[in-house]
């Protein structure tokens, strides 16, 4: 079955066939320490295990990565698939044979499946006004592609297109059937500030932006003459996150996989001029720095090496200074079999990717493709040749600069290897700079390495959903006071529990709905689980959290992340983490009050008396409640 939709009913029996120790153990050495077992995770480089699977709920949990979920969500976030592609490569596994249920003519049924088909059809419509308008707009489009070698079949392959704006995209969708709604969280339209839709692009050479699968699902698109930004992504969607997504995936995928290596440039236009060059492996951010998700993304594809292809000029060497922030113990020998290969080289004369294939052709890049350097090398390189090595000053500031390269590995003997080399070139004595290299705090560059867009042309938001979600739950949190940590703590453990067990959910379904949650993901989750409780009270664990997934990609490393829901006891853990929260509310209240009574002048007499008393009884009962609620400990 190539695409019809799969019925809950087969969802439920490729499931139940699918043994989540089994599929895992296929990938990852696996052990048993008491009912769960363990491994070290296959979506990141560890040397101690941190991820845990549990046999009962087919439910895992990286405490690592922070992702989780259930068999499919694990082939998922492993193999880059989408949900339907995973059910159907564990359904071969179990040599299961789907039923194709079909649907409702072209109409899409999810919601994410019907945002691909707007990002299809508005593909489709500025690739048709690229090839057949005849506007002079158009014509200066089509001549800048031709002035940059991307004229002749090059529009076709890569589906390039040209948005007129002037709303003529959403009546075009519209006349199609699409809603408004629909228009504008596929980030293709935009609501005016008189209420009306008008197209998000107007006027722009377009580029769209495929999944690993070479489904359209954003775009990208650069002004014709002048104007600014000159470059606009689309936003994040539903569909699209821009630390996950990597232009040209879908193309480069294969010759990745036959290569070991992938290319990893910074434009729509170097991509497609590598590639129609005959360097096939080649792929582009969108916006953002590399990030980790990036790295694990094309880790799966290329199992070699992970080549930087810097442009020569000012803006490529920022951008090399900042892929060191990259640098950590998956790059060391130690690592073993997940060790992370990355390097990095800089095109020379101040050339660009496109600009020195057109110049002097695919077989001098592959050239120097090849000579690309280790990045721990590359970057040593780079800080001592800042300096002057002939005076004594400038050998002292180049060796700090140096070391501060190998901070984040220091422990490591390919650390202290490199370290030997800098005090050669320094002049140095070994034994100081190996103690100076010992005395290292390693840095964390958080907004690369997490994927906070650092271009500001893209014309997006800073983060994605996900990533933004695991910098709240993180970066931000030592700017909590100690009681709003564990509000948030005893929040993610009620909903954890919940989810993992439906039946306890079911019982404080009242809890779900009045909890005044202090994170907004947080209500996001209690919406979900209800809404699919709704649906079916008789709803497993894994299905609870593969819905919720659907709404927050963040779901299931949330909600497997709890540390009570293997409790010998999870129904009184949940009762009392319920009266936790309904006691935090309680207090919140009062404080409310109190806020309105601070300023007595600004109410009536009798009003201040009223918020008065309730606050004297509420305070009263939080008393009485605090008294009897005992801690987790002594139940």
């Amino acid at each position: 079955m190539a695409g019809g939709i799969i019925s809950g009913e087969d969802i439920q029996k490729v499931r139940e066939a699918s043994d989540l120790v089994a599929v895992i153990g296929e990938r990852s050495p696996v052990k048993q320490r008491g009912r769960d077992f363990w491994c070290c995770c296959p979506l990141h480089n560890e040397k101690t295990p941190s991820f845990k699977i549990d046999p009962v709920l087919q439910l895992w949990h990286c405490f690592g990565c922070n992702e989780g979920g259930d068999v499919f969500g694990f082939l998922m976030k492993t193999e880059d698939l989408t949900f339907p592609e995973a059910v159907r490569k564990l359904a071969e596994r179990a040599h299961i044979d789907l039923v194709d249920t079909g649907g409702r003519g072209n109409v899409p049924n999810s919601r994410k499946a019907r945002l691909k088909a707007v990002c299809a059809e508005t593909a489709e419509l500025y690739h048709t006004q690229l090839m057949r308008n005849p506007g002079e707009d158009v014509a200066a489009a089509r001549s800048y592609l031709s002035s940059r070698g991307l004229g002749g079949d090059v529009p076709k392959t890569w589906q390039l297109g040209f948005a007129p704006g002037r709303g003529q995209l959403v009546r075009h969708l519209s006349a199609k059937g699409f809603k408004p709604d629909e228009m504008v969280e596929a980030n293709v339209a935009m609501k005016a500030a008189d209420g009306k839709l008008r197209d998000r692009f107007y006027n722009r050479i377009m580029f769209p932006i495929n999944d690993a699968q070479g489904e359209c699902i954003a775009f990208g698109g650069r002004v014709v003459g002048k104007g600014e930004p000159k470059y606009l992504n689309s936003q994040e969607t539903p569909l699209f996150h821009k630390s996950q997504v990597l232009y040209g995936l879908d193309k480069a995928k294969v010759a990745m996989a036959s290569t070991g290596v992938a290319v990893v440039v910074e434009g729509y236009t170097d991509v497609i001029a590598l590639h129609e060059a005959g360097v096939r492996n080649v792929v582009a951010t969108l916006g953002t720095a590399l990030t980790l998700r990036h790295i694990r993304l094309l880790s799966r594809h290329a199992q070699s090496t992970i080549v930087y292809l810097f442009d020569g000029d000012e803006a490529g060497q920022r951008a090399a200074d900042r892929a060191l922030g990259f640098i950590d113990d998956s790059m060391t020998p130690e690592a073993g079999r997940r060790k992370v290969e990355l390097a990095a080289v800089t095109l020379p004369d101040n050339l660009d990717p496109a600009d020195f294939v057109g110049a002097r052709g695919a077989d001098a890049l592959q050239a120097l493709i090849d000579t690309a350097q280790p990045l721990l090398k590359y970057g040593i390189d780079r800080r001592l040749a800042r300096y002057d090595l002939s005076g004594a000053e400038g050998r002292a500031r180049a060796l700090t600069e140096a070391l501060a390269v190998l901070a984040p590995i220091k422990d490591s003997l390919l650390a202290k290897d490199y370290a030997v080399q800098i005090a050669s070139r320094v002049r140095a004595r070994e034994e100081d700079v190996l103690e100076q290299l010992a005395q290292l705090q390693p840095e964390r560059s958080t907004d690369q390495r997490d994927g906070v867009d650092t271009a500001s042309q893209n014309g997006g938001s800073a983060q994605t959903g996900d990533e933004a979600t695991k910098q709240e739950r993180t970066s931000s949190s030592p700017a909590l006071s100690r009681p709003e940590v564990n509000r948030r703590r005893f929040e993610r453990e009620f909903l954890s529990i919940s989810a993992q067990h439906p039946e306890i959910a079911l019982a404080h379904a009242d809890a779900l709905a009045q909890t005044q949650w202090h994170e907004q993901i947080h209500v996001t989750l209690a919406q979900s689980m209800l809404a699919t409780l709704s649906a079916d009270p008789a709803v497993s664990a894994a299905h609870v959290i593969t819905e919720a997934g659907r709404v927050l990609p963040a779901a299931a490393g949330i909600l497997t992340s709890g540390s009570m829901a293997d409790a010998a006891k999870p129904a009184m853990v949940a009762a009392f983490l319920v009266e936790e929260l309904a006691i935090g509310d309680a207090e919140d209240a009062v404080a409310a009050l109190r806020a309105q009574m601070a300023d007595p002048a600004s109410l009536a007499p009798d009003e201040f008396e009223m918020l008065f008393q309730t606050a004297s009884a509420m305070q009263k009962d939080l008393s009485r409640r605090r008294l009897a609620h005992k801690p987790l400990m002594q139940q």
